[in-house]
Formats: C-alpha cells, sequence, structure tokens
C-alpha cells in the first residue's frame, strides 16, 4: 500500500482545510509492524471545533487505524514549545523528521525553525539534573536494600529508565518514553549502553546497581542530604 497516498485520502476526508500534514511513526520510517497505526500531524486553521488549539485522537479510517494530533498554528507551536522543555518533542520529531502529505512554504518554514530547535538539544538546568539525580540515588538505594523479587524487578525498572534518562540529557540528546527511549539510548556509544543495558536484560540486579552507580558518579555523584527539591 502506499501509505501516504492513503493518508492523503484521509486527510481530505477527515481534515480538508489542513495546510500541513505530516506522516510519523514507523510508516515514515519504512518499519511498519502487523499492529502499526498510522501517525499523523495534521496543522490549519479551523481544523478543530472553536476555541480549540490541539486535540489527539484515534480514528479507524477504511480498515486502518491513525493516531492523529491535530493542532492549529498557535496551538502546535504551544505544545511543541511544551515537549521541548519536557525534552521529549514528540510532535516536533514527527514534524522535521515525517513524510509530508501537504505542506509546501508553509512547511519548509516551519521545519526550518523547529530544526534548530532540535539541533541544539535539550537545555537541562542544575537544579533539574540534581534532582534526577537524587531520584536516582533514592531508587538505587532501594534496589539494593530490596529481598522481595517483584519488588527488586519494578525497582531495577524504574532506576534503569531515570538512568537511561540522565545520561540521555547529560549528552545533549533528548529523551523519550517506551520504546523510543532505548531507541534515543541507542545514539549514545555502544559500551556506554550495554554497561547499563546487559545486566538488566540479565536480571542481575547487582550487576545493573554498580552500572547505575557508575553513571551517577559520571553525572556529578549521589545526591542526598541537603538537597531542597
Amino acid at each position: 500500500m502506499d501509505y501516504i497516498a492513503f493518508a492523503d485520502r484521509f486527510v481530505a476526508a477527515h481534515y480538508p482545510k489542513a495546510s500541513i500534514a505530516v506522516v510519523g511513526g514507523s510508516t515514515a520510517r519504512g518499519e511498519r509492524t502487523r499492529t502499526s497505526d498510522i501517525d499523523l500531524l495534521v496543522i490549519g486553521d479551523a481544523i478543530l471545533p472553536d476555541g480549540q488549539i490541539g486535540a489527539a485522537l484515534t480514528v479507524d479510517f477504511e480498515g486502518e487505524v491513525f493516531e492523529v494530533f491535530a493542532y492549529s498554528p498557535t496551538g502546535f507551536t504551544e505544545w511543541a514549545e511544551r515537549s521541548v522543555a519536557q525534552h521529549r518533542p514528540v510532535i516536533v520529531h514527527m514534524l522535521v523528521e515525517g513524510v509530508p502529505v501537504r505542506g509546501g512554504d508553509d512547511l519548509d518554514r516551519l521545519r526550518g525553525k523547529w530544526s534548530e530547535t532540535l539541533d541544539a538539544g535539550p537545555e537541562v538546568d542544575e537544579h533539574e539534573l540534581g534532582f534526577r539525580r537524587y531520584v536516582i540515588t533514592d531508587v538505587l538505594d532501594d534496589l539494593r536494600d530490596a529481598t522481595d523479587p517483584l519488588e527488586r524487578n519494578v525497582l531495577a525498572a524504574a532506576v534503569f529508565e531515570r538512568t537511561a534518562e540522565l545520561m540521555l540529557l547529560t549528552a545533549g540528546r533528548w529523551i523519550g518514553t517506551g520504546k523510543y527511549l532505548p531507541r534515543r539510548l541507542r545514539e549514545l556509544p555502544a559500551g556506554r549502553v550495554d554497561a547499563l543495558a546487559d545486566p538488566y536484560l540479565r536480571g542481575d540486579h547487582d550487576a545493573l546497581a554498580d552500572a547505575v552507580e557508575h553513571e551517577l558518579l559520571s553525572a556529578g555523584g549521589r545526591v542526598q542530604v541537603g538537597f531542597v527539591r
């Protein structure tokens, strides 16, 4: 199937006034799986009910599922800035890296602006990094002390996720959730990633704790007594 032409039919049917439409995700990358939906970003004036500047919705269209992110121009700016501040600019990545369905000069201008933001990487102040180290220190100690197998597995997952985020942010990289976190993590040197990931995958919680301790030290060390949240 030509999914770009298919997406164009969807836009014509549901968002005929959209000035920009971009397919993102696995469809754009040519990596669809059996359960893949079609991620679609649409931007335009008067494409949403009065007063609404953004919406995320799931739509069935001719037997395929679309995950739609729809915004007015001002709504896209507001939500994009919010996602950048959270260091997870999902819709910005869609805009810049996706496959255009509609766009022209409007899309080119918007991509030019937000490409600079993506290239610059996240801005993280020292207090946030300190707070992240504080949380990791706390969860790490809980992991080392835990004896219940279920607790240890839950804590291992939590400390892996938080440490991976810290590694990315201190390297000037964007973070992600779910499957996008390991994908972002693999942008870092393989040896460093493996040192954290291998014990986690083996279920070796003691080795994972040691790897987390090493990453904490690289980021400035443990944070505990005296830290003001």
